[in-house]
């Protein structure tokens, strides 16, 4: 065979066939290759084939090169089909590409969304844009099916239709047939003795279905879930004296028609042991008293894992307050099996002492830097100090602007006594734009415009418009806030008002009450948790004569004017510690104000004072108290203006009750408000029932009580309207959102009762 006409040809399915029969049948004399010629391509660059080929022209070609070059190609993924041709002393490299998946579509699939499956299948290699191949295909069919596996549809089938198109590309289209989910008919706990089934199951959150397993999908199997749920019951051992409990095994077996699961775990329960007694080991740095009180361990008590986790966390903590950021605290037990008595020992070894290297923040998208590091009670460059780290953290979830803040330790490289502090945040929503119309025979047309942003531009600055058209209550209010108006943190607020109101057609009326007004506020910290705040205004009344203007309103005006100026001055306090702003589960928030009027024709003073208090009852529960007390009166001789009187009924006071309509009335039936007022407020938080358990979607039970009276009334408790109700409180992209259904229990004739209340933007 003459030298120009000598060729080979491979095709195959796979490379090893490839090699093979190149090695073996179509052998070719090595020759010097002095061009190399790319066919078949459609949308590969031919610099992609060059690149994998293990020569370039003016090489000696061999076989064993052959066979490399081909190996290589099939290992791109990118090509159906490889083979070489030589024609002369030019190589031929003859490539038919993998069509190009163009489209991913799900037919018959309900319990996900159409872009999560994507995502699923995009992990494995399948997605729009990337060779098509039949093996991804099968494994997307095996990761769909994992994935309705994890959602209880054992039954689902999934069938691939492959659709080919122009230009080499392909339509993949996975039908779906989900069948009806499995539930969890049975659980069974065997080997307990000291505790009911009944008892033990209650702790699990998989149920066998109850009335609200609609939403929260509890009586759907799901393996993590069921670990969660052995954690739980292993605790519930360990904290009542099972020093040695543990689980056995789970069996979880899954009926023939794939629609029922029973569940079965079998437990050792061992012996309950009570402590016998506490003693300290190692180095405690000279503090051993001061350790010794935060031993939560009690002796003569039953073993609780618990409270010996709460004594190594705390012995832990404190070391790292005196910058021991590596202290290892232990708790080894001694256990008397004889006597069912177990003797711990706390070893400590507080390790070296640390400096922290440097303070990184992520999750900070939108908010500056400067705004979460002025918050930071720990320093870089200076010791490591867990009560300063915890104070940061508890600052920073205060500010509002985050729904996640998490701290965490990490070494440094080579540096054994530095550490670096790594703060991670989730930003949340932190401005509400509402725009509102309504028409109604009374007010007519009457429009709504408010913009609030309590983080403007990142800044940590709050500004707040709010713009109201309606025929009897007109608003114009502008607010500003700059947390760190100089460098220290003392803050500034900056109002400027102006309300209108007039009584509804229903009331006969046509008098109006005007109010405009400007003020600034400084706010001094004195601590890390006090505010002191001092404020000066400028303030303008009219009251506009009309009929049946109500004879409080009237008396006022005939003896002072109808045009009122106050120059009020105030003085107010405020203590914060609760663990967070946006849902409190610990902590107390008390705020205390004074305004006192002597400068100008209205001569009052006005006191209010609120005290919040959040106890956590346990990891779910959250018991919460809301008081406040205001009382106001005229100096001078004055009588107390009316158009500084208290309100209440409604959201954010007393539930139940429409909105400030409770406390003394004219005789004209119109409320008036009045300068005495007491609320408070009782609450049963917990976190809705929820996968993800969420902490901004709560929902709470509630008693309320409170009134105002009259300035020449007598502060009759007696008097105090009571209700009681449950609602649900929500942190959503536009504000606080509650709402509350109330019952009244305490109400009087001609209360006007409001069962059922919304409202955006309040907090208790």
């Amino acid at each position: 065979m003459k030298k120009q006409f000598k060729r080979f040809r491979v095709r195959t399915v796979t490379a090893v066939v490839a090699i093979a029969f190149v090695a073996n049948a179509w052998a070719v004399d090595p020759f010097t290759v002095r061009d190399i010629r790319v066919e078949g391509l459609q949308r590969v660059e031919p610099g992609t084939v060059f690149a994998s080929l293990p020569f370039r022209i003016g090489d000696q070609y061999s076989d064993e090169k052959g066979s490399a070059a081909i190996r290589a190609l099939f290992g791109l993924g990118l090509f159906k089909d490889v083979h070489l041709e030589v024609s002369g002393d030019v190589l031929v490299v003859i490539v038919e590409e993998r069509p190009t998946v163009a489209d991913v579509d799900f037919v018959g699939a309900r319990e996900f969304d159409k872009e999560a499956l994507k995502k699923a299948l995009r992990e494995i290699g399948l997605a729009e844009g990337r060779p098509y191949d039949q093996g991804l295909a099968d494994r997307a069919e095996q990761e769909l099916k994992r994935q309705y596996i994890n959602k209880s549809l054992y039954a689902v089938e999934v069938v691939t239709t492959v659709t080919p198109i122009e230009r080499n590309r392909v339509n993949l289209t996975f039908t779906v047939t989900e069948g009806d989910p499995a539930k969890i008919k049975e659980i069974h706990i065997v080997g307990n003795k000291a505790f009911s089934e009944s008892t033990l199951k209650k702790l699990f959150d998989q149920d066998t279905g109850g009335w609200l397993s609609w939403y929260t999908k509890s009586d759907r199997y799901a393996r993590t879930k069921l670990n969660a749920d052995l954690e739980t019951l292993r605790s519930y051992y360990l904290s009542r004296g099972f020093l040695e409990f543990r689980v056995d095994s789970t069996q979880v077996a899954i009926s023939p028609s794939k629609q029922d699961i029973t569940i079965t775990v079998n437990v050792t329960e061992g012996e309950r042991y009570v402590v016998s007694g506490v003693r300290l080991e190692g180095n405690y740095l000279g503090k051993e008293d001061e350790f010794k009180s935060l031993v939560r361990i009690r002796p003569g008590q039953p073993y609780n894992a618990d409270e010996v986790a709460e004594t190594t966390k705390a012995f832990t903590d404190y070391f790292g307050k005196f910058g021991y950021a590596f202290a290892n605290v232990e708790a080894r037990p001694e256990i008397d099996r004889a006597n069912n008595r177990v003797e711990f020992t706390l070893a400590a070894e507080p390790s070296r002492r640390a400096y922290v290297r440097r303070v990184n923040i992520s999750g900070n998208n939108r908010t500056r830097d400067e705004v979460v590091r002025r918050e930071f009670r720990q320093f870089e460059s200076s010791w490591y100090d867990a009560d300063k780290i915890k104070l940061s953290r508890d600052r920073i979830d205060r500010l509002g602007y985050f729904k996640e803040v998490n701290i965490e330790t990490s070494d440094v490289p080579g540096a054994p006594d530095q550490v670096d502090l790594n703060l991670t945040v989730v930003e949340k929503p932190t401005g509400s734009l509402q725009l509102g119309a309504g028409f109604s025979t009374a007010e007519k047309l009457a429009l709504s415009f408010s913009i609030k942003q309590e983080n403007a531009f990142g800044s940590g600055n709050y500004l707040g418009l709010e713009v109201n058209t309606s025929k009897y209550n007109q608003t114009l209010v502008l607010n500003s806030v700059n947390p760190y108006f100089t460098p220290d943190g003392v803050s500034r607020t900056i109002d400027l008002y102006h309300r209108s109101s007039k009584p509804y057609e229903n009331q006969g009326g046509n008098y109006e009450l005007k109010t405009s007004g400007a003020g600034v506020r400084f706010g001094i910290p004195f601590s890390e948790l006090d505010t002191v705040y001092f404020g000066a205004s400028a303030e303008r009344t009219q009251i506009v004569e009309g009929t049946n203007i109500p004879a409080a309103y009237l008396a006022y005006a005939q003896q002072f004017g109808f045009t009122s100026n106050a120059l009020p001055l105030s003085i107010g306090w405020s203590r914060d510690n609760r663990d967070s702003a946006l849902a409190p589960t610990s902590g107390r928030y008390q705020r205390a104000a004074g305004e006192v009027g002597v400068l100008a024709d209205a001569k009052y003073f006005r006191a209010n004072y609120q005290y919040q208090q959040f106890v956590p009852l346990n990891k779910q529960f959250t018991f919460a108290f809301n008081g406040e007390l205001g009382w106001g009166k005229g100096l001078g001789g004055n009588p107390y203006p009316v158009f500084k009187n208290f309100y209440s009924g409604g959201l954010g006071s007393v539930r139940g009750f429409d909105q400030g309509t409770l406390g003394p009335r004219d005789v004209t039936g119109s409320v008036i408000g009045g300068p005495k007022k007491i609320t408070l407020n009782t609450e049963i938080i917990t976190p809705f029932p929820a996968p993800g358990n969420d902490r901004s979607l709560r929902m709470f039970g509630f008693v309320d009580a409170g009134n105002v009276w009259g300035e020449n009334e007598k502060l009759d408790v007696s008097l105090m309207r009571a209700s009681v109700g449950i609602g649900l409180s929500w942190i959503s992209p536009i504000g606080p959102l509650r709402l509350a259904a109330a019952v009244p229990v305490r109400k009087f004739a001609g209360d006007r009762i409001q069962k059922l209340q919304f409202q955006i933007g309040t907090t208790f």
